[in-house]
């Protein structure tokens, strides 16, 4: 039975989707900084689709997460033939107000160990052909966002970094997915410390249910992108079609207006 490595499993996308590969009969292997989450999320797991379920409470920022991470799956030998990089947060405010040491932790998870994970594993999921790799990135990928400047970025850089991988395995039979979900039902708006945001949030809100099996979908049909639901699918569409200083705006003054005043003073 094939194994999935999913980071930022104990909660929201992450475990909406570790459930959604533990029931198509995946064993899982569960990253995250909680270790009280993760070892209730392997025992849902294993008690409800009868799959083995791994866990590993760690930091994902700290120096050497990554290879641990590697050797932990090594110890277990587990053949990996699914990495899920869903691992990830945001902070929402004016880039100069923001500290520099908070957003170049959030770089290093939203960027770095994604790419420090998907070198270590991409040998072994060589070796466990087909195999897939899931990196999750966002619809605000598509645009330059104010107030969530760097945030927007790195997805950017995920969904780019995915999609010239892809290009990369093309011959073989690994294949490369990057899931770009909108609103979603999770704690994102709280670690990004958005309250002001949640109300706009909820009327556009998917579950991380639906997300997930979406995702997962995807991902076995090999998709380049997987953008769950319609009015994400035409944000993207509109980010390519509409002039990009006009898109710009309308993403931008959708968060900078109703940024908090303390925020930007």
């Amino acid at each position: 039975m094939p194994y999935a490595l999913i980071t930022g499993a104990s909660k929201g996308i992450g475990y909406a989707i570790a459930h959604e590969l533990a029931s198509r009969g995946n064993h899982i292997l569960a990253v995250a900084r909680s270790s009280e989450l993760l070892e209730k999320l392997c025992i849902e797991l294993e008690q409800k689709y009868g799959v083995e379920a791994k866990a590993l409470a760690i930091d994902l920022t700290g120096e050497g997460a990554a290879s641990a991470v590697f050797n932990w799956c090594a110890d277990l030998n587990a053949p990996v033939t699914i990495l899920v990089n869903n691992a990830g947060y945001g902070l929402w405010g004016r880039f100069e107000d923001l500290s520099l040491p908070e957003q170049q932790n959030m770089l290093r998870l939203n960027m770095g160990s994604l790419v420090s994970l998907t070198h270590l594993f991409l040998p072994l999921l060589r070796e466990n052909e087909p195999s897939y790799i899931l990196n999750v990135s966002g619809v605000i990928a598509h645009q330059p966002v104010a107030t969530m400047s760097l945030y927007a970025a790195s997805k950017s850089f995920v969904l780019s970094f995915s999609r010239g991988l892809r290009r990369e395995l093309r011959d073989t039979k690994v294949k490369v997915s990057c899931l770009s979900p909108g609103p979603t039902a999770t704690d994102f708006t709280k670690r990004a410390r958005m309250e002001a945001m949640e109300a706009l949030a909820e009327k556009f809100n998917m579950t991380a249910k639906k997300v997930a099996k979406m995702a997962v979908n995807g991902m076995y049909k090999g998709k380049a992108e997987i953008v769950p639901g319609g009015l994400n699918v035409l944000s993207v569409l509109l980010a390519k079609l509409v002039p990009t200083s006009l898109a710009e705006k309308f993403a931008s003054d959708l968060y900078e207006k109703r940024l908090p005043k303390e925020s930007g003073e």
